[in-house]
This record gives C-alpha cells, structure tokens and sequence, in this order.
C-alpha cells in the first residue's frame, strides 16, 4: 500500500478559474500561466486545464518545447526571454514568443539569421525595477525592433508590483500604468499590463486600465494575490494535499511534542501524527496554531514539522483514529490561510511540491 499522502488535481478548478479571468476581463486575450511545472500541478495536466486559453506563457525553454510536443498549438510565450543568442533558433524552431528587456537581447537579434519571423513582448520596467527598459528609453527599444527583419508582431509589456493594493503608498497601480501609457505614446502594437492581481482589479481600474493580452498566473490555481480570499474573488482550489492520521499519542499535561520539544501540553490530549513532513513540501516553519482539518473538522498543527510527519491536535476531533482524513491544504481548507500562518505565500507551497508526493487528478 502507497504512503497515504496524495495531492489531488481538480482540472475543472482550472477550467473555472481561467473562466472567472476572462470575466473579469472580458475583451483581452489570456495567457495562461504554466511556469515552474504549472505552479507544481504538473505542465501536462496544466496544458489540459487551461486549454481554453489563448496562449501559455512559462519561463523554461525547455518546457516551452514539451507543450509543443504535447501537441499545443497555440501561442507559446517565454515570460523572461531568450538568455543567449542560440536560444534565438529554438524560439525560431518552435514558434515560440519571448520577452525583451535588455539591450543584449535587441543586439542579438540584430545579429541573428533566422528562418521565420519572432513575436516579441516587449517589457518596460514601470517601477518594479527587474526587467525592462525604463518610459524614456522604451520608444528607442521599440524602433530597433521594429527595423529588423526577424521581428513580426511587437507587443508592450509591463508588470505590476503591488496591483493587490491599489493605493499602495511606495507605488500605487495607476502610477504604474500613467508610466505605462507616457512610454508607449503613439507606439503601434498589442498591450499586455495585467497579472493575476491587475485582472481580478480590472473592474477598479476601468477608467484607466486597457489589455490586450492579460496574464493569469495565480489565480488559475484558485489562489489570492492579495487582497481578498480566493474565495471572496470566485476562485477554486486546483490542488489538495490529504493524507491519513498514522498513529495517535495520549499524553499528560506537561508532555512535550516533537523535535526541540517546542510544544508542551497544558493538560491531557490527544496528539496525532500524520503522514506528511517538510519532504513532502510542507512548510517546516508552519508554526503552532497553522490550520489543518482532520475527518473534516478545523484544528491545529502542535509541535514541529519533521522531514515525514507533523502532529496535530486531536481535541476537536474526539472520534479520529488511525486512518482518518487529514486535510493539509486545497478543499475545505484554503491554502492561502496554511501560507500566511507559515509567514509565506500560497504560491510557495504549490510550487514545493515533493516529487515523492502521488499525484492524482479528481
């Protein structure tokens, strides 16, 4: 019999989730973002689950090759672009989009040969200072690009730092966007601002938001940029982690639970242990108090998360035995709320996802 811990993948969470983008933003196109194994639901099933997207955009060549070989033949985008002149003829090969950023990349293709025209995304840094040519050298990036041979369609492209709080007080979105807008001036070619944040927020910012393009990222996986709960923003969990309680300790007042003896029982209770560690891609930092359900039921991580276990309160639940369902995050249990008792972000802990963890779809 396997270890009982298992992540079960809901493609119609993804399905779902990509149809709430496209309500929030009703006349642009959307990718769907697939970047590090599909945020840990792996790049096949996320092909498959956002299907109905416009296009996929993921950071790895080599796994923008695999979607082509899976048979995607729609619209492929390389989020951080190409990162030597070589990968030109992949992208080339592939009819892959990419993302320019940097005057290295226009040099090289200035300098490349290559047998069919590249989209390009075009990036300007609006103040998140990581990628893309600031307003005033954007105009001149985009005329190099413009006069080259290789070069099809141009599509302008920014980021949002903080589209989850409009009224940020270091970079509010709408300085971001004016940004956007003064560099692009009078520029020919598609427009492409929103992430997840920027998408759930379009209704917000209608007066001054316009894409083309968006680009869902973690919302797809039913999780919240910020905000609000995914849920109060109509989004689905695409992946649960549940497991079995394996064993259970009855202990007294004074009893101390777990490596370092962190936890100490103020009176007698029930502790049980699950099939599930920091291994597995559970946060060994998830402190006491992080919410995890048992037969269905809201308790509490007691003691510290070990490599292949963590122990649980068993108070709330009197009836659980060996062999009870364990929750750790997805249906019932929001994973956004494991994340920010962990001090992280849900991302994270998709993305953690151990290999040795069966995955199944459900």
């Amino acid at each position: 019999m396997p270890r009982p811990i298992v992540a079960t993948i809901h493609l119609e969470s993804m399905q779902h989730n990509l149809a709430r983008a496209r309500q929030c933003t009703p006349h642009a196109k959307a990718w769907g973002v697939v970047k590090a194994n599909g945020y840990g639901h792996g790049l096949e099933r996320a092909m498959r689950g956002f299907a109905a997207a416009d296009g996929l955009a993921l950071i790895e060549f080599d796994n923008a090759v695999r979607l082509r070989e899976l048979g995607w033949t729609k619209p492929i985008m390389l989020l951080e672009g190409f990162f030597d002149a070589s990968d030109l003829q992949t992208m080339a090969q592939y009819d892959l989009n990419g993302a320019v950023h940097c005057d290295e990349q226009i040099a090289w293709l200035e300098a490349a040969r290559l047998p069919r025209k590249l989209n390009l995304h075009l990036k300007m840094n609006t103040g998140m200072n990581r990628l893309g040519f600031k307003p005033e050298a954007f105009a001149a990036a985009h005329a190099r690009l413009r006069a080259l041979d290789c070069v099809g369609e141009i599509t302008m492209m920014t980021h949002f730092a903080n589209a989850d709080e409009l009224a940020h007080p270091g970079l509010p979105i709408r300085e971001q966007i004016r940004r956007f807008q003064l560099g692009t001036a009078g520029l020919p070619g598609a427009r492409s601002l929103s992430n997840s944040a920027g998408v759930l927020q379009a209704g917000e910012l209608a007066d001054v938001l316009a894409n083309d393009w968006v680009r869902p990222g973690i919302m797809l996986y039913g999780g919240t940029p910020g905000g609000k709960s995914a849920a109060e923003f109509g989004l689905q969990p695409t992946m649960t982690l549940s497991s079995e309680i394996i064993g259970i300790q009855d202990i007294q007042a004074g009893d101390m639970v777990g490596y370092g003896s962190r936890f100490r029982a103020d009176g007698p209770m029930r502790v049980g242990v699950v099939a599930c560690g920091y291994a597995d891609g559970y946060p060994r930092h998830a402190p006491l108090g992080t919410p995890v359900l048992v037969d269905g039921v809201r308790t509490r991580l007691v003691g510290r998360v070990s490599m292949d276990m963590l122990t649980v309160d068993l108070t709330p639940v009197p009836q659980a035995r060996v062999g009870s369902a364990v929750t750790l995050w997805g249906k019932g249990m929001p994973i956004d709320e494991v994340a920010e008792a962990a001090g992280t972000i849900g991302y994270e802990l998709m993305c953690a996802l151990a290999p040795r963890v069966r995955v199944i779809e459900g």
